[in-house]
């Protein structure tokens, strides 16, 4: 089962309780864990840097290259891809407009993606599996784009679906600001949701195809809540309250992960 972690592996969070997706869980493997804990707190400072409605952009800018300056310090052999999700960071920074499915998936590429890499690398895996691990990281980076889009419009004037989608559906990015999904924002959120789901069904051979017990058991938890998540956004409306997985559902995961790190789970 998913449990805290001791108060000395703890990682920062925007919000206690909003994680959908841990990374540093019981499932990871001492020796690794705090190599995980420092990418993950580097990621979470650099978002929050991108984020900070205080700061003007060019500070932004400015604040994500000196952490970027610093890099190689700070996590060694690990900072390749720590490095690749400034790329994501900075755009965040600049209020960068996704046009079409294909620009919001290429900062995915960038904003979720070099965290699969990273945890791949870490536990010895082959490279080969980045074809299923890439995916599953997009559609975690969708997910919770798609929990978020009224705080993500209105708090940070972003907008993480594609233009072209909202165009075609009638609807305007203005009301993603509102308490209710109108019938055209429906269909577009619907149709970045079968995107998801085309993602999940591409990742889901990879649990099994992960040597290590305890990856293999974070990749199988985090695909059966990445699809507990789809399945509650598709039927409840996440413009009129918080989508959200629940401490059971947590528990389910948990179980499942489990399972997978057992001989024979492969």
């Amino acid at each position: 089962m998913l449990a805290r972690l001791p108060q000395r592996d703890a990682v920062p969070t925007r919000t206690a309780g909003t994680e959908n997706f841990p990374v540093l869980t019981r499932l990871v493997a001492p020796r690794l864990r705090h190599r995980v804990a420092a990418f993950y707190r580097f990621a979470r400072a650099a978002d929050d840097v991108a984020d900070d409605p205080r700061m003007e952009a060019s500070q932004k800018l400015a604040a994500l290259d000196a952490m970027e300056a610093g890099l190689h310090d700070a996590l060694g052999a690990d900072a390749g891809q720590a490095r690749a999700l400034l790329g994501a960071f900075r755009q965040d920074a600049r209020g960068a407009i996704y046009r079409t499915w294909a620009d919001l998936h290429a900062y995915c590429a960038m904003s979720a993606v070099p965290v699969g890499r990273f945890l791949l690398a870490l536990y010895g895996e082959e490279a080969t599996l980045r074809r299923e691990a890439d995916p599953l990281c997009a559609a975690l980076q969708v997910l919770n784009h798609l929990q978020d889009l009224r705080e993500d419009r209105i708090g940070l004037g972003r907008v993480y679906l594609p233009h072209d989608w909202i165009a075609e559906a009638g609807a305007d990015p203005a009301d993603l600001g509102r308490t209710a999904l109108t019938p055209g924002l429906r269909v577009v959120v619907d149709r970045a949701l079968d995107a998801c789901g085309g993602y999940l069904d591409r990742a889901e051979t990879l649990p099994r195809r992960i040597r290590s017990p305890g990856l293999r058991g974070q990749a199988a938890t985090t695909l059966w809540l990445a699809r507990r998540l789809a399945a509650r956004l598709r039927s409840t409306d996440p413009l009129a309250c918080r989508v959200a997985l629940s401490k059971l559902d947590f528990v389910r995961a948990g179980l499942v992960g489990l399972r997978a790190t057992l001989p024979g789970g492969r």
